[in-house]
């Protein structure tokens, strides 16, 4: 049997409160770590750089430690863990941040051990670019380095996130953002300026409409659809679990059947509030909507 990668990410690790048409939940594991690390560890061997306060749950540590997710680098220290509040519109196009409350998060320095020289991959979440950099300062040139970012490090951190981006082989941000960033007009153009700063891939999410795939080294340029979904129920952090799945399946030349599964692994989650969608996925019904995905695409 193939022995599993080990992928190392650093982001943020959150107690949610989420309200939408459908419901509303109050202080549940949210944050841009554990999206990820819940998606990538029906892939990979996962391990988490992050903070939370004396008041994490521990059911939450009974649920990375189910799916295996390493923890060790997660830091406790005393205070509050970082919460986050939103509200959702009716059609899910936009949301408002009712409350931000960094608790432990601010002023928060990483303490990486070991475990990031012995991983294969880097996955750098939605977080300060200065924090991101921290941790590229002390990865190895043979790991390979995925970025995330947000519109807010796009507006404060510019310059900060460009050295962040030069330094990192594939970028994974929204089409809002990449729009942003470049002072493009269509997708194609913003995703050839950003491959001009550094990274050999850049993945343009699009929401249900999908993702669009520029690689320099394999010359790819293609759209990928979405997987369908009846109801949405929460889309939070489905693009961080959209990189789980994409960095879970990632070897070297699979661009492309990864994107299908960070599709196909993102869809699970828009489909239950927090990270709930996420949970006890079989390995058939993730196969089903890979395959769907695949039927979709036009030759």
């Amino acid at each position: 049997m193939k022995q599993k990668k080990s992928i190392f990410t650093i982001g943020s690790i959150a107690l949610d409160t989420i309200y939408t048409k459908n419901d509303c939940r109050k202080e549940i594991l949210g944050g841009s770590a554990s999206y990820f690390a819940l998606a990538a560890s029906y892939f990979s061997n996962v391990n988490i750089l992050g903070v939370v306060g004396t008041d994490f749950p521990k059911q939450y540590w009974d649920l990375y430690k189910k799916y295996n997710i390493n923890t060790d680098n997660i830091e406790i220290k005393n205070g509050k863990t970082f919460q986050w509040g939103g509200k959702y519109s009716d059609d899910y196009n936009s949301r408002e941040t009712l409350f931000t409350d960094l608790g432990v998060f601010d002023n928060y320095v990483p303490a990486i051990n070991q475990t990031l020289n012995n991983a294969d991959f880097i996955f750098l979440g939605n977080i300060h670019p200065d924090m991101q950099m921290s941790v590229i300062n002390q990865a190895n040139s043979e790991q390979i380095i995925v970025l995330d970012t947000m519109n807010l490090w796009i507006d404060i951190g510019y310059h900060s996130l460009k050295k962040v981006i030069s330094k990192s082989n594939i970028f994974l941000l929204n089409d809002e953002e990449a729009f942003l960033l470049t002072k493009k007009k269509t997708i194609k153009d913003a995703a050839r300026e950003l491959s001009e700063l550094g990274p050999n891939t850049i993945i343009i999410k699009k929401g249900s409409l999908g993702s669009y795939i520029y690689d320099v080294k394999y010359n790819i340029q293609c759209n990928i659809p979405a997987f369908p979904i009846n109801q949405v129920i929460d889309t939070t952090g489905a693009g961080d679990s959209f990189a789980g799945g994409f960095i879970g399946n990632l070897e070297t030349d699979n661009i492309i059947e990864s994107v299908i599964t960070g599709s196909a692994i993102a869809s699970f989650t828009v489909s239950e509030f927090g990270v709930e969608g996420l949970l006890n996925i079989t390995t058939q019904e993730i196969n089903d909507r890979i395959n769907y995905i695949k039927s979709l695409i036009k030759d």
